[in-house]
């Protein structure tokens, strides 16, 4: 399945930075935000670094602390980083409450797996693997969207107790994972097979539904369900031990 080819519109962005070094905020305005990573949206709100700190390495530093930190300790530790301050601070956690609030009052109700692309599809821009869960209640509505582990430029290693940790205290009735790949190929690796078979066992003994894993890139994405028999080998199996 092919993401809409415009989606990005890479060819029109590159021809857009006539000296090689883009402005990020005319880049936004001309082509979307979708367009840009995390890491460049940290970029916007930060606006400037300081001396011996860019603003690219500042961003960075404040992306691992959002992916790390519990939401009651992210204040302390954005204060405690050189550059930050009480001003790129207050607007950061401003950004992230913002973000909350309308996420929250979208009421994203999941009828198919894909549904949950427009969520994690920024992910795809990353240069590393990024491994997400996506939890859900009873009702199919999204409860969270969670990055489980950060991995290399071809792997991202997650183990079942981290990637259920959160969707059992939410009292998440199912899961899908994502994960992305830097490489642009959609094609499942042999360990994207074990992970996924792993996970589903985990999923069985926990009485938490894992609906589907999907790869995703910049202009396309692959669904475990749909394209492999890797569930209902799992079904074959649990009816086996009954």
């Amino acid at each position: 399945m092919k993401l809409n080819e415009n989606t990005y519109c890479l060819e029109g962005i590159k021809s857009f930075w006539s000296d090689g070094k883009p402005d990020l905020r005319e880049q936004l305005v001309a082509f979307g935000e979708s367009v840009l990573s995390d890491k460049e949206l940290i970029m916007l709100l930060l606006g400037t670094g300081i001396k011996g700190v860019p603003v690219a390495k500042l961003a960075e530093k404040v992306l691992f602390l959002i992916h790390s930190k519990p939401a009651d300790k992210l204040k302390d530790a954005l204060l405690e980083l050189d550059g930050m301050g009480q001003g790129k601070t207050a607007c950061i956690l401003a950004a992230l409450e913002c973000g909350r609030r309308f996420a929250a009052t979208r009421d994203i109700k999941v009828n198919h797996p894909s549904d949950i692309l427009p969520l994690v599809q920024s992910y795809s821009l990353e240069k590393q693997e990024h491994f997400l869960c996506v939890s859900m209640n009873g009702a199919r509505e999204v409860l969270k969207v969670k990055v489980v582990s950060v991995g290399t430029m071809n792997r991202a290693l997650v183990h079942p107790r981290d990637l259920f940790a959160d969707p059992i205290v939410d009292g998440a009735a199912a899961i899908i994972i994502v994960h992305n790949h830097p490489s642009g190929s959609v094609t499942p690796s042999p360990n994207d097979y074990a992970t996924t078979r792993r996970i589903l066992g985990a999923s069985r003994l926990l009485g938490i539904q894992l609906l589907d894993h999907i790869i995703i890139t910049r202009t396309d994405f692959f669904s475990f369900l749909e394209k492999t028999d890797v569930f209902s080998e799992e079904e074959q199996s649990g009816c086996d031990e009954m």
